[in-house]
């Protein structure tokens, strides 16, 4: 890379732990600073992963000349004041998914993105996984034929008493944003397209959340997605993409794979084929190195996560909340 690039990270929480881990395992990434809305947790969290310059304010972190990219790891309700706050600030931004908590959100922050003339990403780590990209090298060599369906599933048990945010319709919680996002997105890895219809059923909690929720997305051809998601039932994690001469299997957990196999048709006299990559850290050094190649060549928006993915997958969503009547409070 043509140099090193000074990283925020603007939250505190497990997820921006987790991407300062990774930081330290990325040539040219350092940790210059970061931001929270607290003296305190900012003060703890820099001790912890050594960052010089510690904001008690996300303002304070957006306007730091210092920073050249910022990661945004705030609850999904925040993400597009953060994200807006931060282009303006003239930073590259990074935002963990969902990437707003809607389209018309969504909108708004590619218009700053666009103003400030500035690189932003969504933070959909699934695809940058290497696995992930073997898999799509033999979808794109034909490998299974064309593939034809998707089905995947993540869903887990959250503590109902605990009341924390996935259980809270103010910060966008429930299954559909936080993990359901991610078998929509295994079926845009393999379809590259938007569904041209959508279907799907939800179980809402007495708060107004999606404990659990399955869905179809139908696209051009007759291609089909059967996925779920949810945050008090336990499922299988491992996806399949079928195709016409055989299929491929993502191994659990299918959001962040170390391992793919090519499977061929039962009647095929092929051999499967087993690709396998541990990660180096704990999975954010992918899309971290993605970002600082987009900027070395002055991108203002990633190839492999462009903007218009981030529309499609809002719009599906958007879509099944329409039909599940489940909005956020300010929508």
């Amino acid at each position: 890379m043509a140099k090193t690039y000074r990283w925020g990270i603007l939250g505190t929480g497990n997820i921006a732990a987790k991407f300062a881990t990774c930081l330290g395992v990325c040539e040219n990434a350092q940790l210059h600073a970061v931001g929270s809305r607290s003296r305190e947790s900012a003060e703890t969290f820099g001790n912890r992963f050594r960052a010089p310059v510690r904001h008690a304010s996300y303002e304070a972190l957006a306007n730091d000349p210092d920073v050249d990219v910022v990661y945004i790891a705030t609850p999904h309700a925040l993400h597009k004041e953060n994200a807006i706050q931060c282009l303006r600030g003239g930073k590259a931004v990074l935002c963990e998914k969902p990437f707003t908590l809607n389209m018309a959100e969504a909108e708004e922050v590619f218009a700053a993105a666009g103003e400030a003339r500035r690189f932003l990403m969504e933070g959909m780590w699934t695809r940058f996984f290497p696995a992930i990209r073997q898999a799509e090298q033999w979808i794109a060599g034909g490998a299974i034929g064309e593939p034809r369906m998707v089905q995947a599933s993540f869903g887990f048990r959250m503590d109902y008493a605990d009341r924390g945010r996935l259980w809270d319709p103010a910060l966008g919680g429930g299954s559909l944003l936080d993990v359901g996002i991610y078998p929509i997105t295994i079926a845009s890895i393999a379809f590259q397209d938007a569904p041209a219809s959508v279907c799907g059923a939800a179980h809402l909690s007495d708060r107004g959340v999606d404990e659990q929720a399955a869905f179809v997305l139908k696209y051009l051809g007759g291609k089909l997605a059967v996925l779920s998601s949810a945050i008090r039932t336990v499922t299988n994690w491992d996806a399949f993409i079928y195709g016409e001469t055989g299929m491929i299997q993502i191994h659990s957990p299918f959001w962040q794979p170390e391992k793919v196999t090519l499977i061929p048709a039962p009647d095929s006299d092929r051999e499967a084929v087993c690709f396998e990559k541990p990660h180096e850290s704990l999975g954010f050094e992918y899309e971290i190195r993605e970002v600082m190649e987009c900027l070395d060549a002055g991108l203002l928006e990633c190839p492999a996560m462009p903007h218009r993915r981030t529309r499609e997958i809002m719009s599906t969503m958007d879509e099944l909340r329409r039909q599940w009547e489940l909005t956020y409070p300010g929508e």
